[in-house]
């Protein structure tokens, strides 16, 4: 079964804005939303953004339908997040909405502001493995060779 084929409401689970469940009535006008996924268990981190709505074209159509997306019960698109919470269970993570955007350009910018604020390759607490498919996690033998200031940092 996928993490995404049951509604919020079967986890017991939704996603929270200023502490506050959100539902599809609160969305607006905005079209998606930067979050963060914290593991009750151990405090693992993850940001990430997600949309809405989705476009997409329907088999021999020419025009793009504009539908609800999966939102609701998402848990990211990381595979080790995803096994953490098959393992763990739903109820284990707390999903936090960080901020709502009008424009996807937005949604986009402020996911990889946030990434690179909270230093999400290199801070163990988090289990991104990348920014923006562009910056990859480094091995650890790699950060424990950089130079900084004259001196060797481990």
């Amino acid at each position: 079964m996928s993490l995404t084929s049951k509604t919020t409401e079967e986890y017991n689970n939704p996603w929270t804005f200023n502490n506050k469940p959100f539902t599809s009535a609160d969305i607006g006008i905005f079209v998606g939303f930067v979050y963060c996924i914290e593991s009750l268990i151990d405090g693992k981190l993850y940001i990430g953004r997600k949309y809405f709505y989705s476009k997409r074209k329907a088999k021999g159509k020419t025009r793009r339908v504009k539908k609800e997306s999966d939102w609701k019960s998402y848990y990211g698109s990381s595979e080790i997040l995803k096994e953490r919470v098959k393992e763990f269970g739903h109820e284990s993570h707390r999903r936090i909405i960080l901020s709502l955007h009008k424009t996807e350009g937005d949604c986009n910018y402020e996911e990889v502001r946030q990434q690179f604020l909270h230093n999400v390759l290199e801070d163990e607490r988090f289990l991104n493995e990348n920014i923006n498919g562009k910056w990859h996690r480094k091995p650890q033998h790699i950060l424990e060779g950089r130079l900084y200031n004259g001196e060797y940092e481990l």
